[in-house]
């Protein structure tokens, strides 16, 4: 059985910290990344030239991100995030940013899609400060958590995801204005966002209730959903918004569980784009 993606990157980083010999060789290490026969070889290869911080190795982690193995992929897009940064031609930064992109629009994986859209949104922060350093002053005065979202249906974990994924994407399209993830790849600190003079805030959100109506072969699934605006990172709150929705389907199980998901994402997008982008716009002065 696999280890889990997180805690295999985490058992990795321990174990690879000895292997200084094998990973000073960065030549070996891409060339183990791309054609390893075992996916532990190529996993061990992208989590050593991430550490390396060696930009040779930015096209092997293009290439890996189309990786049989998620774990790989992952790392992959974890890598790119930490290696592309304002010394990398904005050229490059253009074609890793775009295979990124592609790679989110196939990718399987929950979790592997988010480290992809993590390192997006740090290699974008770095066109949108004029190319400065990774760690300098982003060019907009926002910065938005968001949470890890919650759900009082099942599958818990599967609609939570889907929750956040449609959060930040609905940022991504409808607020560009803001940043959901910090240049440094880590969440700022109260220090971090008053050195550079940027509005730290925190949205959140619960599925409160799913209700499955069938009428012969046809269903209705209503669904309701409660969100919530806070400072960041104090996490003051000081907006509540609820919102709700139903969506017809058969009452084929499948097509319920699909629509449960239909609803749940209108839902959300519609309370993130009318609500809460609208609200944080007004708490910080964005015209």
């Amino acid at each position: 059985m696999r280890l889990g993606f997180a805690v295999l990157f985490a058992l990795c980083v321990l174990v690879l910290g000895a292997a200084h010999a094998r990973a000073d060789n960065v030549d070996v290490l891409i060339k183990d990344l791309k054609s390893g026969s075992d996916y532990k070889v190529r996993l061990s290869a992208a989590l050593s030239l991430a550490k390396l911080g060696d930009k040779r190795a930015i096209p092997g982690f293009v290439f890996a991100l189309s990786d049989s193995d998620k774990t790989v992929r992952g790392a992959a897009a974890v890598g790119l995030g930490k290696l592309v940064d304002a010394s990398t031609s904005k050229a490059q930064r253009g074609q890793v940013i775009g295979a990124l992109e592609r790679m989110i629009a196939k990718e399987s994986s929950d979790s592997v899609k988010k480290q992809a859209e993590k390192s997006v949104q740090i290699i974008k922060a770095i066109d949108a400060d004029g190319g400065g350093g990774g760690s300098a002053a982003p060019a907009t005065s926002v910065y938005v958590d968001i949470g890890p979202m919650s759900a009082k249906a099942e599958p818990a974990a599967k609609l939570k995801a889907l929750m956040k994924r449609i959060t930040e994407k609905t940022f991504g399209s409808k607020a560009k204005m803001m940043m959901i993830a910090w240049p440094t790849g880590k969440s700022p600190s109260r220090k971090d966002l008053d050195a550079k003079k940027v509005g730290g805030y925190h949205v959140d959100g619960t599925l409160t209730e799913v209700v499955v109506k069938e009428k012969g072969s046809a269903a209705t699934v209503s669904c309701k959903v409660s969100m919530l605006i806070a400072t960041f990172p104090e996490k003051s709150v000081f907006g509540f918004l609820n919102g709700g929705a139903s969506v017809t389907a058969s009452s084929d199980p499948k097509d319920i569980a699909l629509a449960t998901e239909d609803c749940l994402a209108a839902v959300v997008e519609d309370l993130v784009a009318k609500k809460i982008i609208p609200t944080i716009k007004i708490k910080a002065g964005i015209p």
